[in-house]
């Protein structure tokens, strides 16, 4: 399964106990469902524990059924339909509507007026119009509904309840959307998706440890070029030595820090000056070296 589909699934696990949390839930469900009119109530959904969840919560909200549900061996996604005049108008009368005429749907905050109906209510939105995109990949969670209106005040509720959401437009859809993985940690553990925040917070961790991992890599390939680059012509240098007066010419520090760096030519400064008998500084150890260097470039 996906990772959005992971936390709808977690997110079903909530239990449908208060009557005005169910019917809140049920709220957001219609709201971002896929039709919502005085016609026909149809809600569209591939997860499994979604389609179980449905039936349930609005026989709480509502205390109606479905006029058509999808069979139990159904895969792929499945419909709910709601086309009987009575349900709907039942349906719309809970929210405050008038099902012959309402045209433009808002929402009625009285429905939403408790903390708990609030999270019900959005919990109700992301199981039918949210999806969030696997964190070890990006960081997206995005609301999407038919309903210009409602996402503009969905947005207003999340700033109430101390959230800064984007938004934006996508074909017929408007979008509320998080693209800061701490804002969608803490919406997900507000709606009761704990364990799946949790795994926002460890691909997070994960990421910065890679980065770290290859920053490190990264710096100890470009010290590792240094070191060659330095070697390479600090031997430069022993050979144009060796081949005009000869080591035996150079005061014996320096014979012996020539014997050194030919016998170890991919030993950086600081081994060097561990390996030198006896053992010197890695600033001694580079003045040395920087004076083999000179007097090579002197014979060249």
């Amino acid at each position: 399964m996906s990772f959005s589909s992971d936390v709808k699934t977690e997110l079903c696990r909530e239990p449908v106990t208060r009557r005005c949390c169910a019917l809140a839930e049920a709220y957001g469900v219609l709201l971002y469902a896929n039709a919502f009119s005085s016609r026909l109530i149809r809600i569209m959904t591939e997860n499994d524990a979604f389609s179980a969840r449905l039936p349930r919560l609005f026989k709480r909200a509502f205390s109606l059924d479905f006029d058509a549900l999808p069979r139990e061996d159904e895969r792929g996604k499945r419909s709910f339909l709601i086309t009987d005049p009575d349900k709907l108008r039942a349906v719309f009368s809970a929210f405050g509507y008038d099902a012959d005429r309402t045209l433009v749907h808002h929402i009625n905050l009285a429905v939403v007026e408790q903390d708990c109906d609030r999270i019900s209510f959005l919990r109700g939105a992301f199981l039918a119009g949210g999806s969030v995109t696997d964190p070890a990949r990006s960081y997206h969670l995005e609301l999407a509904t038919g309903h210009e209106s409602v996402c503009r005040e969905v947005r207003a509720l999340l700033l109430e309840m101390g959230f800064e959401p984007r938004e934006a437009s996508r074909g017929r859809n408007w979008i509320t959307y998080f693209k800061k993985s701490g804002a969608i940690e803490d919406l997900l553990t507000t709606l009761g998706a704990s364990v799946s925040a949790m795994g926002v917070m460890q691909a997070k961790v994960e990421k910065h440890m890679a980065n770290a991992m290859n920053r490190i890599t990264n710096c100890d390939m470009a010290n590792a070029d240094k070191v060659t680059d330095a070697s390479a012509e600090q031997l430069a240098a022993i050979r144009a030595i060796e081949a005009g007066p000869g080591l035996e010419a150079l005061p014996q520090v320096l014979q012996d820090t020539a014997l050194l760096r030919i016998a170890n030519p991919s030993c950086s400064l600081a081994d060097l000056a561990q390996l030198a008998w006896p053992p010197v500084t890695k600033s001694c150890m580079n003045h040395r070296l920087r004076k083999l260097i000179e007097i090579g470039r002197s014979l060249e």
